[in-house]
């Protein structure tokens, strides 16, 4: 049986992991939080913003607890994608302010239930779920897109870790960094097929 032990801590989890995602914004000029960072695309707010459609989605429709503002379609083929970035009309402080919103909402729907509450997923292939397959679900997702963010708050001034300690933790002076990518490349090098 799960119980509201293991409620409160993939909950607790999903919190801090929220504001991890967050903490990737600080101190980026608007077009760094929006630009392409991969051939695909992939930007920082826009990753703030799929996150907080899906996270209403997940805690509002699949528990009859729709959130109070429109969403997109899950099911709209033309729509497919929009989530994933930000168009220069939508405001950081928009995105910010609708994820706050959702974590509100969807803090308010896992309080409410039992771990073991039902809900559906129709985009699903096995639509009946329980609150705990959502969290886990959801703190999944968000923990995936929390490593993108790393990755790409590193790219963009070296910035890493989810805090000022953590990322204090991190700091080294370029010539250790030279250092520590020469030494790794020196080993891809040495791994190749054709070197043995």
């Amino acid at each position: 049986m799960i119980d509201a032990h293991a409620k409160n801590y993939l909950h607790d989890d999903l919190r801090w992991i929220r504001e991890a995602m967050l903490s990737k914004l600080d101190g980026l000029s608007e077009y760094d939080v929006r630009r392409p960072l991969t051939p695909t695309g992939t930007n920082l707010l826009g990753l703030i913003k799929h996150l907080s459609f899906w996270e209403a989605r997940y805690f509002g429709e699949v528990f009859d607890r729709p959130f109070p503002e429109p969403l997109p379609r899950w099911d709209d083929e033309a729509e497919r994608g929009a989530d994933m970035w930000v168009t220069e009309h939508e405001s950081r402080a928009e995105i910010v302010d609708r994820y706050r919103r959702v974590w509100d909402h969807a803090d308010a729907t896992i309080d409410a239930l039992a771990i073991d509450a039902p809900g559906h997923v129709p985009w699903w292939p096995r639509p009946e779920v329980k609150l705990f397959n959502i969290l886990v679900h959801i703190l999944t997702e968000t923990s995936r897109h929390a490593g993108h963010a790393d990755i790409l708050r590193e790219q963009l001034d070296g910035t890493v870790g989810v805090d000022a300690a953590s990322a204090a933790q991190q700091e080294k002076d370029d010539t250790f960094w030279d250092n520590r990518r020469t030494e790794i490349e020196r080993a891809a090098r040495a791994a190749r097929p054709e070197a043995h």
